[in-house]
């Protein structure tokens, strides 16, 4: 299902005018994995697909499944990737896009722009 989510993931972005540079950016050093880095604009936007299947009568929301260590690790990632990349002075935010997957409907997606990323 999570491969799923991320390709839906992706095409649902692309429609909505992000360019992908990177799918599945694992650091060469450390833990952790990026799911999508592309630019939502002039910003670079390291994006967390969650998908989670919806039994009748439930509710999903995998979005909330993000806790502190797990915010941590897309951090940490995030910052070797700009260093990888030699990015470190672009704007970045983190995005989370969340998906219920009912079985037999069309797929429920809601999109968090900035939702992991530090507030002044």
């Amino acid at each position: 299902m999570g491969v799923r989510g991320e390709t839906y993931a992706y095409w649902y972005l692309r429609r909505r005018g992000y360019v992908f540079i990177s799918k599945n950016f694992e650091p060469a050093r450390g833990k952790g994995e990026l799911d999508l880095v592309g630019f939502g604009g002039e910003t670079l936007a390291f994006v967390e697909v969650r998908t989670r299947a919806v039994t009748k009568g439930k509710v999903a929301l995998p979005e909330l499944s993000i806790g502190k260590e797990k915010h941590q690790v897309l951090v940490r990632a995030a910052h070797a990737f700009l260093r990888e990349r030699h990015g470190e002075k672009c704007p970045v935010w983190f995005d989370v896009l969340a998906i219920d997957n009912t079985p037999g409907m069309p797929p429920v997606v809601r999109l968090h722009k900035e939702a992991l990323s530090p507030r002044p």
